[in-house]
């Protein structure tokens, strides 16, 4: 029990470097900003690992799968 205090203060001070560096972990980013964050990467991901060419594989299969 006697570390309890000691570590307490360290967890408020690593809130407080967090806070200095403009993070705040109850804020939530706009789904938009979000979405604008991952499309590069995604984009990139699909370019490197040849994802169109699934995609348009597994969509294929689902419209033989319907009928369509």
């Amino acid at each position: 029990m006697a570390d309890t205090a000691s570590r307490a203060l360290i967890r408020t001070q690593g809130r407080k470097a967090f806070a200095a560096f403009g993070g705040s972990q109850s804020s939530t980013r706009h789904p938009l900003v979000a979405t604008a964050m991952v499309l590069p990467l995604a984009a990139l991901l699909v370019v490197v690992f040849g994802g169109w060419e699934a995609v348009v594989t597994q969509a294929s299969s689902v419209g033989v799968m319907l009928g369509r």
